[in-house]
């Protein structure tokens, strides 16, 4: 998983098609990239000439001298043994929207399968039935996003708070952001009974500051139907997110801003000076973001989104900070637990993509086989099949 691979995204695919079919897989953690090891199957070695993806069949010395490397304690890198491909959901609308989705698209392209849910799955509760829930572009607080300035009159804008009202009134909510603050708390409680939850764009910030607001109303009247309480700031409850607190939500409803976590508009970089650094981890210590952050490149481009990045002064301690712009003070890309699960928060829309428009074409990932932003996605994909460890003291 260096350099030397063609398809790095392909990659993961063959990794998850090898767990499906009831094999391990040993994840070697800094290993020339964070490759992948599994025992030798001519049906695994077709399916990588099918797909593209480099690889190299290796004698049982080699194994061996592999393993003894790897272990060594004097060496930053670790073996994680991967065992059971885990359940995949996506949270995404059925309806048809002017924006594409790098998660649903990484996984279609490495050919990893996956369900749609969206609000009326998750409030019955089909969330138990999966161990890795994706968060789709999308916003918990009920204000559509925040689109109403730009594109209120925009036929896909109508049909879709049409179709959002439609099934908050059928499941008996009054209105859309009391469904959608429900829907938050079950995907929470799915992660705090042992889920995975990997969110991007505004599924990160806007799944916050809807638990944050649960107890007060922070939508204007072209949202819900009556006014915002004027003092909803004072009455938001911090203790309720998973990654950020102190923070001030902008209920301008012709502003596309959420709150002051995201910093899209306050950043001043320029376009060929974004990028953000992933931290090196000890991958004997700190398993689990050593997982997370493998690549073949430290340094990622940077991407914009509803949601470009995350004020560092508003990250709540505890949560693990992956990917940074330090010179911004902003970071990327976010990791924390909760209760028996965890979850991990990526800032922007599509990496391969600088500032993805409304009904811009989606990425053709043909063109990107090698790229390391969309690697951190696929990194959160296989991060539940890993065998738990005892914790070293």
């Amino acid at each position: 998983m260096d350099e030397a691979q063609k398809d790095h995204l392909k990659s993961y695919g063959i990794a998850f098609w090898t767990l499906q079919k009831g094999e391990e897989v040993d994840w070697l953690l800094n290993y020339r990239g964070g490759s992948f090891m599994l025992k030798y199957d001519k049906q695994v070695e077709d399916e990588c000439k099918i797909r593209g993806v480099s690889y190299e069949v290796i004698a049982d010395a080699k194994v061996n001298e592999i393993m003894t490397e790897v272990s060594d304690p004097s060496v930053n890198m670790d073996i994680v043994k991967l065992e059971k491909a885990p359940r995949m959901a996506v949270y995404a609308p059925k309806s048809i929207l002017p924006w594409d989705d790098a998660v649903t698209m990484v996984l279609k392209y490495a050919e990893i399968p996956y369900d749609l849910l969206y609000d009326e799955e998750v409030l019955r509760g089909d969330l138990g039935k999966y161990d890795w829930l994706h968060l789709h572009h999308e916003d918990f607080t009920g204000q559509y996003s925040k689109f109403f300035n730009g594109f209120r009159f925009q036929q896909w804008y109508i049909d879709d708070v049409r179709n959002n009202e439609a099934v908050a009134h059928k499941l008996g909510y009054q209105k859309v952001s009391k469904m959608k603050l429900d829907v938050a708390r079950h995907i929470r409680d799915f992660c705090g009974n042992g889920g995975f939850l990997f969110a991007m764009c505004s599924g990160t910030d806007t799944f916050d500051i809807a638990l944050a607001a649960a107890n007060t109303d922070i939508c204007e009247g072209m949202f819900d139907g009556d006014g915002a309480d004027p003092d909803a700031q004072s009455k938001l409850d911090f203790s309720e997110t998973f990654a950020f607190q102190n923070f001030t939500v902008d209920m301008n409803p012709m502003s596309n801003r959420f709150s002051n976590i995201d910093v899209t508009r306050s950043r001043q970089v320029d376009r060929t000076r974004d990028f953000f650094t992933l931290f090196d981890f000890s991958a004997k210590w700190d398993v689990v973001p050593s997982m997370l952050t493998q690549n073949h490149d430290k340094v990622i481009k940077g991407f914009m989104g509803l949601t470009t990045a995350f004020n560092k002064s508003l990250i709540k301690p505890g949560v693990t900070i992956m990917g940074e712009m330090k010179t911004g003070n902003e970071a990327r890309y976010i990791h924390g637990e909760y209760g028996k699960g965890q979850w991990t928060f990526y800032g922007g829309h599509d990496p391969e993509d600088y500032q993805h428009q409304v009904g811009d074409p989606p990425t053709d990932l043909k063109l990107h086989p090698n790229s390391p932003g969309y690697r951190l996605i696929l990194n959160n994909v296989l991060f539940p099949a890993a065998k738990k460890k005892k914790q070293k003291t």
